[in-house]
């Protein structure tokens, strides 16, 4: 998730224009001659996508693909492994967000439910609620004795903090993967491919990849991969 040295996951709100059911899109997918949507109307758009229920059922959807998938594989046998990325896939960032009416703010103390609600704190509070759906498919997982591994753009020295969330969330794992502190990439691409390549190096086959952007996704080293919608924002 980070592309500096300073971390910055947050780094761009995707909702205003860039909403196709509910999903982020990349930048590239606008007419770059068309004036942009309304800020205000793609907030409101936000807004009524989660509250209306839409987001949550778009998020099991997807999620019963995956364990449909993985109940598909599990009787072949081997060393199986799962990838679930972090924010906005196994935890909510939703109180955060919200109190920041969908803006970025990075520093400062996270003030809720009114705001402002800095990132850093907020993930240092180690509040986030699980997203059920996905929570449901990690325990399945270990169920089938599928291996469960977090891989994260958040930086190593927030390790504490998040390991402490997803436990008092419900999550158990084999491993939680977060980025080098000093590491810098263009994309998230660049850290999480050469990860996922690591685990198949170690002798996993990871028969479900399951992430929120694109980016957690791309590069290979995955049977299958499967898209959650982000409607909040967009991570190269």
């Amino acid at each position: 998730m980070p592309r500096a040295a300073r971390w910055r996951p947050w780094a761009s709100l995707a909702a205003a224009g860039l909403l196709a059911a509910g999903c982020a899109t990349g930048a590239s997918s606008l007419r770059s001659d068309a004036p942009p949507a309304n800020l205000a109307d793609a907030k409101r758009h936000v807004s009524e996508y989660v509250e209306t229920g839409r987001y949550e059922r778009d998020l099991a959807a997807v999620a019963d693909q995956a364990r449909r998938y993985l109940d598909s594989r599990v009787g072949g046998g081997g060393k199986l492994a799962i990838v679930v990325d972090v924010d906005e896939t196994a935890l909510s960032n939703l109180p955060g967000l919200r109190a920041n009416d969908y803006g970025f703010i990075v520093g400062g103390p996270c003030e809720l439910p009114r705001g402002p609600c800095g990132l850093g704190a907020w993930i240092g509070m180690a509040r986030a609620e699980a997203i059920k759906p996905v929570l449901a498919l990690a325990r399945h997982a270990r169920e089938r004795g599928v291996a469960v591994f977090f891989l994260t753009g958040r930086p190593e020295r927030m390790r504490a903090a998040t390991e402490q969330n997803l436990r008092a969330a419900g999550y158990e794992w084999t491993g939680v993967l977060l980025k080098p502190d000093a590491l810098t990439t263009k994309s998230a691409v660049e850290f999480k491919a050469p990860e996922r390549r690591k685990l198949v190096e170690e002798g996993y086959t990871i028969i479900v990849n399951i992430g929120d952007q694109m980016s957690d996704l791309d590069g290979g080293f995955a049977e299958r991969t499967f898209k959650l919608p982000n409607p909040f924002y967009f991570i190269p």
